[in-house]
């Protein structure tokens, strides 16, 4: 017999941005899905909301965002999120020269994931909208007053950077081991209903991106297969910017306010940076 050849090491890094993109992927695979099946399939068949409504879309969303940190947590800290990364960097030690790699990886796994949705709902997605025009174009990027109600650009800023900063709060909260941190491996799933909750409670100014990769990829997506007015809102200004500048705006601000308020009380170190931490 011979000997196994050894295997060649593996970049740690590689692995991380793997489960980024993964995780990322996971999450746009169920919430863009959702969104198609209540805003395509519904236009197609009676009675209306037969297919779902905002609740079941908040509710796929939190779930996407569950199976998304199981899927990458071991390898990443399954951020999924440029804004979280970028506060985990600014508030807990988390390497700044991983930011703009997991960014990157991040958006590209929301790319593919709007991909594979673009592709499976094409025939739904055509006969309720022939044209491609804002009647679907947010089930893969958001609008202003999810392009029904009277809100503008500045509004809908508003509406991420303090959608995004409550986002990260709570995931700082529950995430720290010296707080009250979820037991038995809940903690992705307690993550998970904050976004059910932030899409009931703070969905309806601007479709809760709270994540600009979520955003952008399948933005990025809709515009080559189809959608020529992806980048604008329903009155015509240039909109892509809103969910990608207040999210990296309110991420930092919600981890600031968390360690202004709770964390610097709490006794003791801090876990392991960037990742799901796990009681000894």
């Amino acid at each position: 017999m011979t000997a196994p050849r050894p295997q060649r090491p593996r970049s740690a890094l590689v692995g991380e941005l793997c489960a980024e993109f993964a995780g990322t992927m996971v999450l746009i695979l169920f919430g863009c899905g959702v969104v198609a099946q209540v805003v395509a399939g519904g236009a197609l068949t009676k009675p209306p909301g037969a297919l779902g409504d905002h609740d079941s879309i908040s509710w796929a969303w939190g779930l996407g965002v569950t199976f998304g940190v199981y899927v990458a947590a071991r390898l990443s800290g399954a951020h999924i999120n440029p804004a979280v990364t970028l506060s985990l960097a600014a508030f807990k030690g988390f390497p700044w020269s991983k930011v703009l790699p997991y960014t990157v990886a991040q958006t590209l796994g929301a790319f593919v994931g709007a991909l594979l949705v673009r592709w499976n709902y094409t025939e739904a997605l055509g006969h309720a909208d022939p044209g491609h025009t804002f009647k679907t174009q947010f089930v893969f990027s958001t609008l202003p007053g999810n392009g029904a109600l009277p809100v503008s650009e500045w509004g809908a800023l508003r509406d991420q950077i303090i959608g995004t900063a409550i986002l990260v709060l709570l995931i700082f909260a529950v995430t720290d081991v010296l707080n009250s941190a979820p037991k038995a491996n809940l903690g992705p799933f307690v993550i998970g209903l904050i976004v059910v909750a932030i899409g009931m409670a703070w969905g309806a100014d601007a479709g809760y991106a709270i994540n600009p990769a979520r955003d952008f990829g399948p933005r990025l997506a809709s515009f080559i297969t189809g959608y020529r007015s992806a980048w604008r809102d329903q009155y015509g200004d240039l909109y892509f910017w809103v969910p990608i500048v207040g999210p990296l705006i309110g991420g930092p601000v919600g981890a600031a306010l968390y360690k202004a308020l709770i964390s610097r009380f709490l006794p003791a170190a801090e876990p392991e940076v960037g990742r799901t931490p796990t009681p000894e």
